[in-house]
């Protein structure tokens, strides 16, 4: 029933998000609508303008720590890092006060597969933080000593991050998961790449995947788009179109079904992630996973809970005492992806737990009902609107669509898509990605009596 279902849908271009939709002028599918355009170098503009009297304005580039190679991984957070530092036109500090002084906040962060630079603003100031994250992202000159500054400043997140333990077991996760590619490269690099790191390894980098084809600027709120599109000609429309050859290619990352283990016998709880193989973004199964994720749910045992709860999951370990928390994820790459839970318990219970957990995904495979999935899809739907709430998200649902689908998703075609599973569905999905595949688990803490892996690995059969 599901390739059928699927059969249709791809004949009518209904559920694969590369598709390119042509929407006409007497049927906006969104309201607000959201306008794209595209600059000759290849820069696109998106916008969606809700007349408020604020925006959020900024680039989405396709360049995180999977186009970096092992030499220089952990370049592009270094030079996320060094954008606000100064230009060949503000000092660090003048450009601190003139942000300060507009009521303006720029931010920026790094991915593994794209980094992002942002301002919010009033919508009467769009054009002067044009100015600025143009400024950043073309003249800033990368100094000695603010390299070195910033060195030790990252060098002291990456600390912190170790001390983070659900960040430190999902990197591990990704470093089993990933083995000897890009995608289980940490974001942050190794510390030897942090002290290394050189001038000539930013701009490099910068030169390479600060181009006008790997960006789209984004806008939300209020942000006229003819307006943003004459800014972007203005500030960007010099902007090369492409890197040297050879830049843009992505390497495979193959999943390697492994594990890491991290034993420290004094930890009073174990910290471990347990995952299979996902999808990419563009894959029409993201939907059917998303709804069994959100059918496996989370949970803390410091919340409480009743009977009827929507999560299996949660009922049977609440009511065993086998964990304290669990949190189930569906992470998407361009072309690859974990799917999986993470979870936090008691050494005497771990095995218990990961017992439970492994039965549950059988569950999905064999016996969801019809009322669990429709419940999920609800959960689903009303969970995507809920993250709309402001121009800030919804400027990065845009940035995120346009680099991953060329597009942004209407919403009334997300229901859709929602819509159209069933339990059927879910189960053949399910059963098609958990069923005898290859299981990647990271672990951390009390875990000498942990079960070894190829008990779980059976138990996947």
């Amino acid at each position: 029933m599901f390739r059928n279902i699927y059969k249709i849908s791809r004949n009518l271009k209904r559920l694969n998000p590369s598709f390119s939709t042509q929407v006409s002028a007497e049927k906006v599918l969104n309201v607000p609508e959201t306008k794209v355009s595209r600059l000759p170098n290849g820069l696109q503009i998106a916008t969606e303008d809700s007349g408020i009297p604020t925006c959020t304005v900024g680039l989405w580039i396709d360049a995180g720590s999977r186009y970096e190679n092992e030499m220089n991984n952990g370049v592009a957070h270094f030079l996320e890092h060094m954008a606000f530092k100064g230009t060949s036109t503000r000092t660090q500090t003048g450009l601190e006060l003139e942000v300060e002084n507009m009521g303006a906040h720029l931010n920026a962060c790094t991915s593994r597969e794209q980094t992002i630079f942002q301002a919010k603003c009033l919508k009467k100031d769009v054009k002067r933080a044009i100015d600025i994250l143009s400024d950043i992202l073309q003249n800033s000159k990368y100094g000695n000593s603010e390299i070195e500054v910033e060195r030790g400043v990252i060098l002291r997140e990456m600390q912190e991050i170790e001390m983070n333990l659900q960040e430190l077991v999902f990197d591990h996760l990704h470093a089993a998961a990933f083995q000897n590619t890009t995608l289980g490269r940490t974001i942050l690099g190794p510390i030897e790449n942090i002290k290394s790191i050189s001038r000539k390894d930013l701009v490099d980098f910068k030169t390479n995947h600060y181009v006008a084809s790997k960006m789209v600027l984004a806008g939300a709120g209020g942000v006229d788009h003819q307006h943003l599109v004459q800014f972007a000609e203005e500030y960007f429309g010099s902007l090369k179109s492409h890197g040297a050859d050879g830049a843009d290619f992505l390497e495979p990352c193959t999943f390697t079904g492994s594990e890491s283990r991290l034993v420290d016998s004094t930890m009073p709880l174990v910290h471990a992630a347990l995952a299979v193989e996902g999808c990419g973004w563009s894959n029409p199964e993201s939907i059917p996973l998303l709804i069994a994720n959100i059918l496996i749910g989370n949970w803390d045992r410091s919340h409480g809970s009743g009977g009827n709860i929507y999560s299996k999951l949660a009922n049977n370990a609440g009511a065993k005492n086998l964990c304290h928390n669990f949190l189930s994820f569906n992470t998407c790459y361009k072309d690859t992806g974990l799917w999986g839970i993470y979870l936090v318990s008691d050494a005497k219970t771990l095995n218990e737990m990961i017992k439970t957990v492994q039965e549950e995904w059988h569950r999905l495979c064999t016996s969801v009902t019809e009322d669990e999935v429709t419940r999920a899809k609800n959960l689903l739907l009303t969970n995507s609107l809920l993250l709309l709430d402001g121009s800030t998200p919804i400027f990065e649902d845009i940035g995120r669509q346009m680099l991953n689908y060329g597009r942004r998703i209407p919403l009334t075609e997300m229901e859709a898509r929602i819509d159209m599973i069933n339990a059927d569905v879910v189960r053949e999905v399910c059963s098609s990605y958990l069923k005898k595949k290859p299981l990647t688990i990271a672990a951390i803490g009390n875990i000498e009596n942990m079960m070894d892996y190829d008990v779980l690995q059976r138990s996947m059969n």
